[in-house]
């Protein structure tokens, strides 16, 4: 075992430098990078990106100095102040080999927009992103594993049947439609407003009691979370359903109730290890999903600033460290967390060798 987790750990330098190529190839032919928009902003020419789709630049990652959207009334001089600042002076590839070593070392670099380092805005956005990962994944899995297990014991049964509908329902509704229907309902939209729609904590925070701040905690996060949980649990519900459909068909299934063990007993005893394999190995892979995935709307519709937001915003402002720096930072650790997957198989049922496959 050791030397495949060692081959994983090699494969990662390879596979994270293909990562970062590939995305700072691409941004060397979008058009409307940051020195844009600061010209954008200094003429007040409204939106860069206007321009850009009325066909004035041939703009390719911001390094043509003479055809910046908007940038012939200004000097040269000054175009050319701004190329030296954010380091478009230099030549793609040694832009991208200084980046690189700069991230060898984790220096993110410091946000050009917000005067911020990158580490310390992420660290800043966190706090929401592990309250919707952290909540969405535990619930999920703490509702969809035993209902899927009621699920397969009574599979074809009325109870089966309407739950699955309901499960299929809510797996068509996307998360920012249940959103905006949570808040209809219950956050003051037209009916009760019975949660606040604004942030994780109240701004009397710091004057409440311990039990006061779990509480109002929770007040807050209730309906974001339930509104990011619910097509996972959709999707969890029917997987341990089938994973133990398969499991209780098989042959020692029958030679365990042919021994006079109970339903529970060969349940529990014998098919829920087998059965929970391909469940529980994805926690790692379905928490880091929602973690770092985010979900823009769902952010923006409860007035939560998290990561979702951030990228989106990096990306529509070019703010290239933030984009490049939680890309190689979220990068890694999917990769890792891709080992853990797999380690976890294996905790799980000691049988897999991942090494025997060679």
């Amino acid at each position: 075992m050791g030397a495949y987790i060692l081959r994983r750990l090699l494969l990662v330098i390879p596979t994270l430098l293909g990562i970062m190529i590939v995305n700072f190839s691409l941004i060397q032919f979008v058009p409307g990078g940051p020195i844009d928009q600061i010209i954008a902003q200094l003429e007040g020419g409204g939106d860069v990106f206007e321009g850009i789709a009325g066909g004035g630049s041939e703009l390719t990652g911001g390094t043509e100095d003479s055809n910046y959207v908007g940038g012939q009334g200004l000097p040269k001089e000054f175009i050319e102040e701004l190329e030296r600042e954010f380091g478009f002076d230099k030549p793609p590839l040694e832009r991208f080999l200084t980046m690189m070593g700069n991230y060898l070392r984790f220096d993110f670099g410091e946000s050009w927009f917000r005067k911020i380092s990158v580490f310390d805005l992420v660290m800043e956005k966190m706090p929401v992103s592990i309250t919707l990962g952290l909540w969405s994944t535990l619930i999920a899995y703490l509702v969809s594993i035993p209902l899927g297990i009621r699920k397969a014991v009574r599979d074809g049964t009325p109870f089966d049947t309407w739950t699955s509908g309901a499960i299929i329902v809510g797996y068509a509704i996307p998360g920012f439609l249940f959103a905006i229907l949570l808040i209809v309902l219950f956050a003051g939209g037209s009916y009760w407003q019975w949660f606040p729609l604004r942030g994780l904590t109240s701004t009397n925070w710091e004057d409440l009691s311990l039990f006061g701040k779990i509480i109002d905690y929770f007040w807050h996060i209730t309906l974001p979370v339930l509104a990011s949980t619910i097509s996972a649990f959709a999707v969890l519900t029917l997987l341990t359903k089938n994973s133990f459909l398969d499991e209780i068909k098989k042959q020692y299934v029958i030679t365990a109730k042919a021994k006079g063990l109970s339903e529970r007993q060969v349940m529990f005893g014998h098919v829920f290890r087998n059965a929970m394999l391909i469940v529980i190995s994805g926690f790692p892979a379905l928490f880091i999903g929602v973690f770092f995935g985010g979900s823009l709307i769902i952010e923006t519709l409860f007035s939560l600033d998290g990561l979702g937001r951030l990228g989106f915003e990096a990306a529509v402002a070019r703010d290239y460290p933030v984009v490049f720096g939680t890309l190689f930072a979220f990068s890694l650790i999917g990769l890792i967390v891709s080992i853990l997957t797999d380690l976890t198989y294996v905790f799980i049922d000691p049988r897999i060798d991942f090494e025997a496959r060679g």
